[in-house]
């Protein structure tokens, strides 16, 4: 860059700094310090104006010079070894608290020039605390504060224009669109989702994991349009699917379904669409598909990496809910080659991204222009298909859905999404081996029917070693008790009294095991024949699997077992495995885990590079 752009470009930046950034007519710095003067009726030839105006001017050199600290970490940043990176690190960690300590120093003056003017009490309780001062210190906070507030103070008319433009993040304006807390969220879920490819995603969150398929599915899809979507996928979403965007009166959308974990099944479906819907797809309407991997209720894997390429190799948008997989299973945002990527994913993190069942909450990721624009602008960008496409502002989630429809994530949700977040990966690890144990313990009685790709031999399992992280299962499988022809009352009483080992609760990826019958719950707005087509028959249990240890789990299965179906089917739990080798199938499931676990991470040599 020459020395006129680089000047030019300082000055761009210090001029953000100024109450009219937008109208300023000065020519350098000085100039920018006597505008602010003026604009706050301050006489700069007085001592007052004169030291104020000295520290605005230290104020825009300072935001110049991190400017230019942003463009060499841009830069540099890939090539430092390690000790420079944390050299770096921590030079500018101690750079916030210098900034912090500036600001703190100013509360004194400020908080006396606030109470030389509010001096009635009444008017003084009404207001409540003046936030700014006494909030500085909350910087420093070594949680997230939890901002539990509906409005926020802002600087200048010219800087809540920008603001409601888009171009001003610092100010977030109204909670119902942005909240510290929540957006600290989404960031998080950014670095845990998309590790190295973070700066290329961003994330909205939404009040639950309902509205944030919702929202996605709202934002892209249009009248006639159709929905390609795999067989298994939450009740909810099926509802959603069925019930609101294929009804005439709303969107008349067409929704298809395919069944198969494989492109190749896919790809048959999508044959099968393009003749079905010759008509609608000559109109320009558009086809876009739903996926849920891992499934629910059997926790089987479809081949996301192929699928999204094929569908990508044909135009379409391709939203996936990996709820169930969590970003210690999977992370598809992470495929090296992007046509393998989802457009958008989703996960609800009222399962086990929190884990404690204690909350509502979900959340949409997708790429950056694809998520937000600013008001007004556009962006020409090379999609997952390969092709130059152009996005407009009005085009991106945040201005077409989450600006206008309100179903946010308050800052309380958040906060505690943040903190189950923490154990993840140890909680993930625990129930993946203890998925494999009571899968492999269930699948060992001829009379149980067991549909979990943890099992060696099922039909989904190739998939789930290729796919999955670790080829570890995900923590949800069904069984079935149709091989035993129990009858309605003996097999509801065996149900009933799962309880307290098998929660009963409408709900997954919590702390403690939960079960339930999809057919009459989690699926239930399915009719026979969607149930038959989705594996689900009037004796399935999904089982959802928690944190506890599978033996407890093993054993009072056994006792009930025993207790009520053993006086209508004699012998029934003699043919369950015995203990001790349920013992030895539990400790060679943990160790292989844990091997797995272990040599999947850095050498000490990697993290010393």
């Amino acid at each position: 860059m020459s020395k006129s752009s680089r000047t030019e470009t300082d000055f761009k930046h210090a001029r953000e700094l100024s109450p009219r950034r937008s109208t300023s007519t000065a020519g350098d710095i000085d100039g920018l310090v006597a505008e602010q003067l003026a604009h706050f009726s301050i006489d700069p030839q007085s001592e007052l104006g004169r030291t104020l105006g000295d520290l605005a001017g230290h104020i825009y050199r300072a935001h110049v010079a991190m400017h230019q600290l942003w463009d060499l970490t841009t830069a540099q940043l890939a090539s430092l070894d390690r000790s420079d990176r944390i050299a770096w690190f921590n030079a500018k960690k101690f750079l916030c608290f210098q900034l912090a300590k500036l600001l703190d120093t100013l509360q004194n003056p400020f908080r006396h020039a606030y109470q030389s003017l509010i001096e009635n009490q009444a008017t003084r309780l009404a207001k409540g605390p003046y936030p700014l001062f006494d909030n500085v210190t909350a910087i420093f906070s070594s949680t997230p504060v939890i901002a539990r507030t509906a409005t926020y103070l802002y600087a200048c008319t010219e800087w809540i224009d920008d603001a409601f433009q888009g171009r001003e993040p610092l100010l977030e304006v109204y909670s119902r669109l942005l909240n510290p807390t929540s957006i600290s969220l989404a960031n998080h879920i950014v670095d845990v989702e998309c590790g190295p490819l973070a700066a290329e995603y961003m994330a909205w969150n939404f009040n639950s994991g309902m509205a944030a398929i919702d929202a996605t599915l709202s934002h892209l899809v249009g009248y006639q349009d159709i929905i390609l979507s795999s067989r298994n996928i939450y009740g909810g979403a099926f509802q959603l699917l069925h019930d609101w965007f294929r009804k005439p009166s709303n969107l008349d959308v067409a929704v298809q379904f395919f069944d198969g974990y494989d492109v190749g099944a896919f790809q048959q479906a999508l044959q099968r669409i393009h003749g079905q819907y010759a008509q609608r797809l000559q109109r320009g309407r558009q086809i876009y598909l739903y996926l849920e991997s891992p499934c629910n209720p059997h926790g089987y894997v479809l081949d996301v990496p192929a699928i999204c390429q094929a569908a990508h190799a044909e135009g379409l948008t391709v939203i996936l809910d990996a709820t169930v997989g969590t970003p210690f299973l999977m992370q598809p945002l992470r495929c090296a080659v992007p046509a393998q990527r989802p457009d958008f994913l989703i996960h609800s993190y009222t399962k086990d991204i929190t884990g404690s069942g204690a909350t509502t909450a979900g959340v949409v990721i997708g790429r950056n222009e694809r998520m937000f624009i600013p008001k007004h602008d556009a962006l020409t960008t090379t999609d997952l298909s390969g092709r130059q496409v152009t996005y407009r502002w009005n085009e991106t989630l945040f201005w077409n859905v989450f600006y206008v429809k309100g179903a946010f994530l308050d800052a309380d949700k958040a906060f505690e999404v943040i903190t189950g977040s923490r154990t993840l990966d140890l909680r993930m690890l625990r129930k993946a081996i203890s998925t494999t144990v009571l899968a492999n313990f269930l699948a060992g009685h001829p009379q149980i029917r067991v549909k979990s790709n943890a099992l060696e031999q099922n039909e989904n399992a190739a998939i789930r070693k290729r796919v999955l992280r670790l080829g570890l299962p995900a923590p949800l499988f069904t069984i079935d008790f149709e091989g035993a022809k129990l009858d309605r009352t003996t097999f509801t009483r065996f149900f009933d009294c799962l309880e307290p080992a098998f929660g009963h609760q409408v709900s997954l990826g919590q702390s403690n095991t939960v079960v339930l019958c999809p057919a009459l719950t989690s699926h239930s707005e399915m009719g026979p024949q969607a149930l038959l087509e989705a594996g689900i028959s009037p004796t399935t249990i999904r089982i959802a699997v928690g944190d506890e240890d599978p033996r407890q789990l093993i054993a009072h299965f056994i006792r009930t077992a025993e207790l009520v179906i053993d006086p209508a089917r004699p012998e029934f739990s003699s043919a369950f495995m015995s203990a001790p080798n349920v013992d030895k199938l539990y400790r060679a499931t943990y160790l292989d885990a844990h091997t797995r676990w272990l040599e999947s991470q850095p050498a000490t040599s990697e993290l010393l590079s």
